[in-house]
């Protein structure tokens, strides 16, 4: 008896949020890298139907059993989705992974496609059914609501992003460190300026590692002093002058900015969402042109991408 409740125990113990049965391996590589097997166990794929098949287009994080969290510009009211969890290799129909239909896409009311810069890029998926957490398939955490993260915190960026500026999209999940950029910083005109708001977080920028074409509305994991996991942001947007320009972060939606929308949605009091924007297959997104001051910015390959179906994500900057 008393064995059997230890065991109880340590599973409860290993499932809960935050806290990866299989701990990331924390390497100090320079750019991206393959993340260790099942040690971000809250990421998913979210894929959409074309011409029969499913693609991935967007990352996400699972946050409760039936519903994900990702970003509002993943999402388009044309298409048809599905999630993936418990998958390290997209190609391969991993044991322990599962797939599990989108029910219900809810977009923030205030998010606009045509104001990007505004922020409100969040949207949660509620799945068709409930998902079975395991050693692979855990939780993630929220943060506590309005925590702000100091500058060169140490986080991690994951998905299946591009590994450099048009070029191709991995098979593995890939991990990125991000040092943090606080909002005194990244606002300045030579980072951001005006473009990033308090309702955002910008990490990286250092020309080496950074979010891309395949990541968005992936999870900006960060870990908490006592070793949990949570997930601080969502990937929105970057540089359309590379994946990662010098002093131009990738930018995230600050998840403590929406603890209170994201209960209300759940608990199904939010305020009834507007139609679902979003690129349909034809639609033309709009250029975001931003002007900065003329100063020396420094191009670089990096490791990890956004989403590869032409969502609004890249910023245009004329320097």
């Amino acid at each position: 008896m008393i064995r059997a409740l230890l065991l109880s125990t340590l599973v409860a113990g290993a499932l809960s949020c935050g806290v990866p049965t299989y701990p990331p391996q924390l390497s100090r590589v320079v750019g991206g890298e393959d993340a260790r097997p099942n040690s971000w166990p809250w990421q998913v794929s979210l894929q959409y139907s074309s011409s029969g098949q499913w693609r991935h287009t967007c990352g996400g994080s699972l946050i409760e059993q039936n519903w994900v969290l990702t970003a509002a510009h993943c999402i388009s009211s044309s298409r048809t989705y599905r999630v993936v969890v418990g998958r390290q290799s997209l190609s391969t129909v991993e044991s322990g992974s599962l797939t599990i239909a989108v029910s219900k896409s809810v977009i923030h009311e205030k998010w606009n496609s045509n104001q990007l810069a505004q922020g409100n890029d969040i949207a949660l998926l509620k799945l068709a059914s409930s998902v079975p957490l395991t050693d692979k398939i855990q939780l993630g955490c929220l943060p506590p609501a309005g925590t702000i993260l100091p500058n060169n915190y140490v986080c991690y960026v994951t998905g299946w992003g591009r590994l450099q500026s048009n070029g191709a999209l991995p098979d593995i999940l890939q991990q990125g460190k991000l040092l943090v950029v606080d909002y005194a910083t990244c606002s300045q005109p030579s980072w951001w300026g005006s473009t990033v708001k308090t309702n955002m977080i910008c990490a990286g920028g250092d020309g080496v590692t950074s979010s891309c074409n395949g990541d968005s509305g992936g999870p900006l994991n960060c870990q908490a002093a006592n070793g949990q996991w949570q997930v601080h942001g969502i990937v929105s947007f970057g540089s359309s002058l590379g994946c990662n320009y010098y002093r131009k972060p990738s930018v995230f939606t600050r998840v403590s900015n929406y603890n209170d929308w994201i209960s209300s949605v759940r608990t199904g009091h939010a305020v009834s969402p507007r139609a679902l924007p979003g690129p349909g297959p034809m639609r033309a997104m709009p250029t975001y042109v931003l002007r900065i001051p003329s100063l020396l910015l420094r191009a670089r390959k990096c490791r990890l991408g956004q989403s590869p179906q032409g969502s609004p994500w890249a910023l245009t900057v004329s320097v």
